[in-house]
């Protein structure tokens, strides 16, 4: 459905703490419309350049061009790439993420070539609820398109619901963004992968490509079996303990658990028991975060390895999931060799990847 005029109706459509699409219609199903293009992590972002260059601008940049947490170098979150809402082509109207920004009393050109597509009454309800500030429109222009439009009144208003609502909407270019790559990885799941995580309670899903590096009781480490140039040397690996105490969760002790696991099982030179993994603790210092998965307590961890021999290093992000039922704690991690490269993409299949982990059902849940 092509939005011509953003009318009083398609308010409906929105919530300003909340962020869910119209419901697709027949017609977008069976839309003859072409498919989005883009690579992942890309927004296109038409604004007036007065308003980028100010303080709108300023509150964009931090939204959008945030630094990632726990790399090892400085990569921002989203790749933004600022046109003129008037050369806003056929082209540019393909991207797969787009996001129109504008106040209905700024007169400048750019701005009114935005404003032209709300009506009369739609303007009229925004200024009787300050609060609405974003609509969300998916398939516009391209299948597999979101567009997002960001307005206020002014720019005071603005700035206000974009800053209240920062890790919004961060999360939701980042749950898209990883929606959009789990689509292409799990294509083709491997099953070896599958049958050994079940082994010790995991229900793991990995890319055909990923291949069994080594398998013990309680561990499994995935890996790619050819890297390449083009990409990063990414593994995963899975660990299960008992879960008996909550000092088990504290950031030290799961930094111990870390490296008590790769002192064991991961090295960087298999011949050389010093090259273990190691974690980076001042550059970058980890970065922790409690979580949810599947209804389970979790953490996050995000930040930097080095083999202990100082031979290699890389990026890593893990989730530390309690299953309080059984009494298990699982660690999973991903960490990534690319040396002199970009690390924000992998670390976004990692995260994929192991978001789309689950723990197996217990014996009396399966029968």
């Amino acid at each position: 459905m092509s939005i011509k005029t953003i009318s009083t109706a398609m308010f409906l459509c929105i919530a300003a703490m909340a962020f869910w699409s119209c419901e697709e219609t027949e017609e977008s199903k069976n839309s003859t419309k072409p498919k989005a293009r883009g690579a992942v992590g890309e927004i296109i972002l038409a604004i007036d350049s007065t308003k980028w260059d100010g303080p709108v601008g300023r509150v964009l940049k931090d939204i959008f061009q945030e630094d990632v947490r726990g790399l090892i170098r400085d990569e921002t979150m989203f790749d933004v790439r600022k046109v003129d809402p008037r050369g806003m082509n056929r082209m540019l109207k393909m991207a797969t993420n787009i996001v129109y920004v504008t106040t209905f009393d700024d007169k400048k050109a750019a701005s009114q070539n935005i404003n032209a597509l709300f009506s009369k009454e739609a303007k009229e309800q925004a200024a009787e609820d300050p609060s609405k500030y974003i609509l969300r429109s998916e398939d516009e222009f391209a299948i597999g398109q979101e567009v997002i439009y960001l307005f206020g009144n002014n720019e005071e208003e603005l700035i206000n619901n974009l800053t209240a609502n920062k890790s919004k909407l961060q999360n939701l270019f980042q749950v898209r963004e990883r929606n959009r790559l789990e689509r292409v990885l799990l294509s083709r799941k491997s099953s070896a992968a599958k049958m050994a995580g079940r082994e010790f309670g995991l229900e793991i899903n990995v890319p055909a490509s990923y291949q069994i590096a080594k398998a013990d009781n309680n561990f499994l480490w995935l890996r790619q079996p050819t890297p390449r140039t083009d990409r990063a040397d990414i593994s995963l690996f899975f660990y299960e303990t008992d879960y008996t105490s909550e000092e088990q969760l504290f950031p030290e002790a799961l930094l111990e658990l870390r490296e008590k696991i790769t002192r064991q099982h991961i090295y960087g030179d298999p011949n050389n028991r010093n090259s273990y993994l190691v974690t980076e603790r001042v550059d970058p210092s980890p970065v922790f975060s409690n979580f949810s998965i599947n209804n389970n307590f979790a953490i996050e961890i995000r930040g930097g390895w080095k083999t202990n021999n100082l031979s290699m290093g890389g990026s890593f992000m893990a989730y530390v999931i309690v299953d309080d039922k059984n009494g298990k704690l699982y660690y999973m991690e991903g960490f990534l060799y690319y040396p002199n490269e970009a690390h924000r993409e992998a670390i976004r299949e990692i995260e994929t990847l192991l978001l789309a982990t689950e723990l197996s059902p217990s014996e009396d849940q399966a029968s």
